[in-house]
């Protein structure tokens, strides 16, 4: 199999040239995060010398795959020695939102939407990026897409957090994607919400999707389940001093099977814009919300991935994508479970193909962790 030529382009949209003698590519696409691109190429090539930091990088005619160069170094061999090779690392144009962070509009404390979860998330790319008040901080290029109000009617409230981690939070918390994609016939970046479709086993709608060894659409499987981070009861903190603290509790779990946490949420605030009182329980609300999305952080952990067969009958962008409910299934383990997939890396290595998924998410690293940590503070400095 030839590997799949990879278009280089310019941020003017001009079109620089096309590699694929390449030694390897990974294309890592994520529904809720950030997908990375990790090409290797010997820098003699023709049109090596295009792939240089701030240049643009997407398979054939993916206008939905599109990879910013911020990294590449000359690699080195197992002595120590400088090879011919380009070690190249390209990020998912969505990283374009890892570059600001939500500003309150002026004269407000938090920058509030209200809305179904596609108009949430299109008002924080909008007032951060495309029509923010302050010209520098406009993201050049970048376009909202059509709005098709996907998801419920939530409220959102944020100061000073990253835009990326918001859409990623509300990505995973309610199950729609976000991506970046080019529009090349009029040059823009443009910003999209997706749905995936529902092809799980128990559905008749839509042909299935059932990934298993048993029916021959995968290779190999991982399965892990884990306790070690679950809390299923939540106490949490709002303003207030000692007694006078306004405090709530979250969860019916009782004796053996009850975990408890602690949410400080004093930053919720108890009045409106003007200085007046919150009613009681547009604060109760607000607590609940907060302590629910804590303890989304600390569920009980399934992780699946797996290695999809090369002659699989199910193929990607074919049969399903990321981002689709499907059924992953193992007789042996006596496992079976409908989940989303929520990430692929597509690899093309020694004129071979293959690709891995991961379904639902995937198993924290030790960065993730010490992340989350850090982020159960920052609420500490939003005063």
């Amino acid at each position: 199999m030839q590997n799949i030529p990879l278009r280089i382009i310019d941020n003017e949209f001009n079109l620089l040239g096309e590699v694929d003698r390449y030694s390897s590519a990974q294309i890592g696409i994520s529904w809720s995060d950030i997908g990375v691109l990790e090409l290797r190429i010997n820098r003699y090539l023709q049109h090596a010398d295009k792939l240089v930091k701030g240049n643009i990088i997407f398979p054939y005619n993916r206008l939905d795959q599109a990879y910013i160069i911020r990294h590449r170094e000359i690699e080195l061999d197992e002595n120590g020695k400088q090879t011919e090779n380009w070690s190249i690392k390209a990020l998912s144009l969505k990283t374009f939102t890892s570059q600001r962070l939500i500003y309150p509009a002026t004269g407000k404390t938090h920058e509030s939407i209200k809305g179904n979860v596609e108009t949430v998330m299109r008002h924080f790319v909008n007032t951060q990026m495309i029509n923010p008040s302050d010209p520098a901080r406009i993201f050049p290029r970048l376009v909202l897409g059509t709005n098709k109000n996907k998801g419920p009617v939530i409220e959102e409230n944020s100061r000073y957090d990253a835009l990326h981690e918001k859409l990623k939070e509300l990505s995973e918390l309610h199950g729609l994607g976000w991506n970046i994609e080019l529009d090349f016939k009029n040059k823009r970046f443009v910003f999209v919400v997706q749905e995936g479709k529902n092809l799980v086993a128990n559905q008749t709608g839509l042909p299935q999707a059932i990934f298993s060894t048993e029916f021959g659409t995968i290779e190999a499987l991982e399965y892990t389940e884990s306790d070690l981070d679950y809390k299923n009861f939540a106490v949490v903190a709002g303003q207030g001093e000692g007694v006078e603290r306004t405090i709530i509790s979250i969860g019916n779990s009782v004796g053996a099977d009850r975990y408890e946490m602690f949410v400080d949420a004093r930053d919720v605030s108890e009045e409106d814009e003007e200085g007046e009182p919150l009613p009681v329980e547009k604060v109760v609300a607000d607590l609940n919300k907060r302590g629910n999305e804590k303890l989304s952080e600390h569920a009980q952990e399934i992780y699946f991935g797996g290695q999809i067969l090369t002659t699989s009958r199910l193929v990607l962008d074919r049969d399903y994508s990321i981002g689709d409910m499907v059924t992953v299934r193992d007789n042996g383990w006596g496992v079976t479970m409908d989940t989303r997939i929520t990430a692929a890396k597509i690899i093309y290595e020694y004129g071979k193909r293959k690709i891995e998924v991961v379904f639902d998410n995937d198993k924290p690293t030790f960065i993730s962790k010490i992340r989350r940590e850090i982020n159960a503070f920052k609420y500490e400095l939003k005063k």
